[in-house]
């Protein structure tokens, strides 16, 4: 799978206007968005109550204030913000007096009678004591326009705007070795950890990705996302990757031998205020659709490994193509829903001739510091046979090539702001599969607990720890023609020709720790390390200790 690398939010409400939209996952465009409603923004004042320095008893204090009162011209940020007790400068108070001094050019055009000989002659004391301010304000200004003017007549596109994202990792294995032969040389385990991992050198690769936003009205867009990678950190090759390469992915990894391919066709409609749709060949699923609660599931800057990045079983099917809904009926609640396929593109499948998922989720914000996601997702595996696609844990729940299975997976993701720097979150995931074309079933189930500190010691960082089990084969007692057949715990604990019903005998812990330091708006720098107990659920097997370093380029 090529996962994507920062998936675009698909809500109601960012929906509306759909920059935006794109800025709540985009560092780039959330970061000029910020500065846009920044308090501090030159040429933005709240009210006349404190100058840093100029004497609130000065008469230019005074007299402004009493021109503000009079004519109303000035009404505070543009983040419907007044912040009446910060202090003011020099230029913020000069800022006032421009803007009262447009609003009295204004009504003397209106031949108004309401401006008095008075207040001009206040006006103009006041504006040849600032004259240094305004003439500073007025270059400023005129630099902005030049720069808009410039932008306006260089831009591609009037309609289509271009955000890109480039993550290159350094990334390495401690030397380990896996539990996968038993003494007399055949598969299985036998407590010893006999198979080393050939995938323990130091690595670089890169994964990128660029997304064209289309915007034809302030109520619908169209998403075109292409991506390119080269990294893969698995093992094809020996008894080790067969047992741990779910459990050792990145979140960030993806291998398209560096060619280009696109990751997202969609379009985006509102359909009304608290209503909208997604519909497209590529890039529609649960994890595009579904809102999420965590602040951290984008790969680019989120955890290192691909279980912590959200509850696995929002990924079931691999599927990209089909339609969607996010509906908002009130504050405090949302609903949203998808089906989906992974062979639409073929026409021997299609939408609804072979594997498909459908989901539904209520999303829940009872308080302001508490987030939570209640999931429920059927699928059907059709040609993906006993493997559920989530590329994490236990993903594949059946060795038998010829079984079909149909999937109900339940799943809750909560987050509670404990402070403004602390965050608890964590989600539990449970799927039972049954065959359709055979007797028998396989229920997994996994879980996640984290401690994120959003802002750690600087504005924009961000550090957070993360433990868990990954998806995990509880029991399975899959039969064909009345035989017990495809039951993986058993053939992964080397009963090859006799197999047993039952699940795992162990389990793997997973815990990792990352801090993502935002060294400017476009670069950010992310070291991490993860640290695997058991891991394939085998206990007997040695630790493995993945160490990365993420760089994350946004424009």
């Amino acid at each position: 799978m090529n996962p994507s690398i920062n998936p675009i939010p698909f809500t109601a409400l960012t929906l509306a206007i759909a920059t935006p939209a794109i800025a709540q996952t985009l560092p780039t465009a959330s970061t000029q968005a910020a500065d846009l409603l920044n308090p501090d923004s030159l040429g933005q004042i709240t009210n006349v109550n404190q100058l840093r320095d100029l004497d609130p008893n000065d008469w230019a204090y005074t007299a402004l204030n009493d021109l503000i009162q009079r004519y109303n011209c000035l009404q505070g940020y543009p983040n419907s913000t007044f912040q009446g007790s910060r202090p003011l400068n020099r230029y913020e108070f000069a800022a006032g007096l421009n803007a009262c001094a447009n609003v009295l050019e204004t009504l003397l055009t209106a031949n108004t009678d309401f401006v008095t000989r008075d207040d001009l002659e206040t006006l103009r004391r006041l504006m040849a004591e600032f004259e240094t301010e305004l003439a500073t304000l007025d270059g400023q200004i005129d630099n902005l326009e030049s720069r808009v003017n410039f932008l306006s007549d260089n831009q591609f596109s009037t309609t289509t705007k271009l955000y890109g994202q480039v993550v290159m990792g350094l990334q390495g294995r401690l030397s380990n070795s896996a539990d996968a032969q038993k003494a007399d040389g055949t598969f299985g385990r036998d407590g010893n950890p006999d198979t080393p991992d050939p995938n323990d050198e130091i690595s670089l690769g890169y994964n990128a990705q660029l997304t064209l936003l289309t915007q034809f009205n302030p109520r619908s867009f169209l998403l075109t996302g292409m991506q390119a990678g080269n990294l893969n950190t698995s093992d094809f090759t020996s008894n080790f990757g067969l047992l741990n390469n779910n459990f050792t992915r990145l979140g960030y990894e993806s291998n398209t031998n560096n060619n280009l391919i696109l990751s997202d066709v969609t379009y985006r409609q509102l359909l009304t205020d608290n209503l909208a749709m997604i519909v497209g060949p590529a890039g529609v699923n649960p994890v595009n659709v579904f809102r999420g609660p965590s602040r951290v599931e984008s790969a680019g800057f989120g955890p290192l490994s691909r279980f912590a990045q959200r509850n696995p079983i929002i990924q079931i099917g691999a599927t990209t193509a089909g339609v969607g809904f996010d509906w908002q009926p009130t504050r405090t609640l949302s609903l949203q829903g998808v089906y989906s396929a992974p062979f639409a593109n073929a026409s021997t499948a299609g939408l609804f001739n072979d594997g498909y998922t459908a989901g539904v989720q209520a999303f829940l914000t009872p308080t302001d510091r508490i987030d939570l996601a209640l999931y429920y997702l059927h699928a059907y595996s059709g040609s993906n046979a006993g493997r559920l696609q989530t590329g994490v844990g236990d993903s594949d729940i059946s060795s038998f090539t010829a079984a079909r299975f149909n999937t109900d997976a339940f799943g809750a993701t909560a987050n509670w702001a404990i402070a403004d720097g602390v965050t608890l979150g964590g989600w539990v995931g449970f799927t039972t599969s049954r065959q359709v074309n055979h007797a028998g079933s396989v229920q997994t189930n996994n879980w996640m607990v984290s401690l994120q500190f959003p802002d750690l010691f600087a504005a924009g960082n961000y550090g957070a720890i993360f433990f868990g089990v990954p998806p995990r084969i509880t029991e399975s007692n899959l039969t064909v023609n009345g035989a017990l057949t495809g039951n993986l715990p058993s053939i992964y604990a080397g009963n090859l020709t006799t197999n047993t019903n039952g699940g795992r005998r162990d389990s793997t812990y997973h815990l990792e720790a990352f801090y993502r330091w935002r060294l400017s708006r476009h670069v950010t720098l992310t070291p991490g390390v993860i640290l695997l107990l058991n891991s394939g659920h085998n206990a007997g097997s040695d630790p493995i200790v993945i160490a990365g370093l993420r760089t994350t380029l946004s424009f």
